[in-house]
């Protein structure tokens, strides 16, 4: 059983994952570039001197080489995430019984998206380099509280036949948005205001993306592991 978890979650989380990096080459990718551009002019506009531009840059962290560099850099990352996606999805399907299978599992991811990424959203979009954002920590705090809490919120409503278990999954789903999630002090960005929002709506797309085929790359490899399980056992 833990060889078969093993396999299906790296496997699957593999499949999906180099399916979402090659789709975020042409994607993202291109408008992070761009914005880091903005980014590097405002940077050297507010350093003012040669010297604090040399310091500055001998402090900065190290930075995959645009390219193939890069690229293959961000694969890894988000093949990685995948297998994580993968292992997540597994672990929540069996401790709640759930059939493995396509479908479901996909279903699954989209409900995931909806926890990490929709909700999320609502109140910390996704922001490009050079984007003013609230306090790390307080951010970091609102977004796994509202993941967990609209989870838990989709679990009550989805699967959950008592009405009152029903609403308080909408509650749980509301609490985080009417507490409201933690802002920067004035919302400045060197990137300009419409490649921030293609960039919103593209990573939103991807998210959703990468959670679907994660699910439904999962359900698939768990049903041919399980096949070919069954036909050894039998013969």
């Amino acid at each position: 059983m833990i060889q078969r978890l093993l396999a299906v979650g790296l496997l699957a989380g593999l499949l999906a994952g180099l399916a979402v990096a090659a789709l975020q080459n042409v994607t993202t990718t291109p408008l992070i570039l761009a914005a880091e551009v903005y980014e590097t002019a405002a940077e050297q506009a507010h350093a003012g001197g040669e010297a604090h531009q040399h310091e500055h840059a001998a402090e900065s962290a190290w930075e995959p080489a645009p390219g193939l560099q890069r690229t293959a850099v961000t694969s890894v990352a988000t093949s990685v995430t995948a297998v994580g996606y993968a292992f997540v999805l597994l672990a929540l399907m069996l401790l709640s019984g759930e059939t493995i299978e396509p479908k479901r599992a996909a279903l699954w991811g989209a409900c995931a998206f909806a926890s990490t990424g929709l909700a999320t959203s609502l109140g910390l979009a996704p922001e490009l380099p050079g984007s003013a954002a609230g306090d790390l920590a307080a951010r970091q705090f609102w977004w796994i509280g509202t993941a967990a809490a609209t989870g838990a919120g989709l679990f009550a409503v989805l699967r959950v036949e008592r009405p009152l278990i029903k609403a308080l999954g909408v509650a749980l789903i509301l609490a985080p948005h009417l507490i409201g999630a933690p802002q920067p002090p004035a919302p400045e960005s060197t990137a300009p205001a419409e490649l921030a929002a293609r960039f919103a709506a593209a990573s939103l797309a991807i998210h959703a993306i990468t959670w679907i085929l994660v699910g439904a790359a999962v359900g698939f490899v768990w049903r041919h592991l399980s096949t070919k399980t069954s036909a050894e056992a039998a013969a």
